[in-house]
């Protein structure tokens, strides 16, 4: 798939697919990019026909190559810090967003591209799949929320030293560690994406949205729990609980909608 716009968004089957369009360059991502990615996430939110988004790069080399460092030497610490925010306002709009978002990894995940990763509540990667935070070599550190982001999911320790060596890690030890959900042949990723995004464009909407809020949202461990018990009983007032509890009851498939 190619064209002009260096983001590609479709809807298809329930999914919303953004593709990452600059294939020449490891698509690599500029602002305009991330304020089409904003867009497009804006967009699903108002959008009831879409139950999920996939996030994945066009060609078979890269996912995201992370930012495009060609621009690095005209920016002054003022306009890093509004890059720097560019970036992170993408990952929190994907963070925070009602839907569950999935990131199909299909080459290397690098810098910013592993942040928009991270960002994303699944990862399925292929087995060509690379992921690497190498910002120290330029001096740097993640600025788009990779010191926030990898601790969670790989624990304190194994963040510092993927963030602090910028190693590169394969698919198979982004599994271990716990970088990514599932690893896959190359041919089979976006079938296996679209098995998942299924999955949960049949799922009861409402409490999946609650749910990934809840788990992403960084609190204490009583405020959480207060949290979750509010949402759990909230939970008790849609038609989708009502339907899943009876679709239990009369052994039989539910179809939620959303409501």
């Amino acid at each position: 798939m190619s064209g002009e716009s260096p983001i590609l968004v479709e809807v298809d089957g329930g999914v919303c697919w953004i593709r990452l369009n600059r294939p020449d360059k490891l698509n690599s991502m500029t602002l305009e990019m991330h304020d089409l990615i904003q867009k497009a996430l804006d967009d699903v939110v108002k959008d009831d026909s879409v139950g999920c988004v996939v996030i994945t790069g066009v060609g078979e080399r890269a996912f995201c190559a992370g930012a495009d460092i060609t621009n690095f030497p005209k920016l002054s610490p003022a306009g890093a810090k509004e890059f720097s925010e560019k970036g992170q306002k993408t990952v929190q709009k994907i963070l925070s967003h009602p839907k569950p978002v999935i990131a199909a990894v299909n080459g290397y995940a690098l810098g910013g591209g592993c942040e928009l990763a991270t960002a994303c509540d699944f990862r399925i990667a292929s087995e060509r799949a690379r992921f690497s935070q190498p910002e120290i070599s330029l001096g740097l550190i993640p600025g788009w929320g990779g010191t926030q982001l990898l601790p969670s999911l790989v624990g304190p320790a194994k963040a510092k030293e993927l963030i602090m060596t910028g190693a590169m890690v394969k698919a198979p030890d982004a599994l271990q560690m716990g970088l990514v959900n599932e690893v896959v042949e190359p041919d089979k990723l976006i079938e296996a994406v679209g098995a998942l995004a299924q999955t949960l464009v049949s799922g009861p909407s409402i409490a999946l949205g609650k749910a990934k809020k809840l788990v992403n949202d960084s609190v204490s461990l009583t405020e959480g729990l207060s949290a979750e018990a509010e949402a759990f009983s909230e939970l008790f007032a849609t038609e989708d609980m009502k339907e899943g509890v009876a679709a239990f009851l009369e052994k039989r498939k539910a179809d939620f909608k959303g409501k």
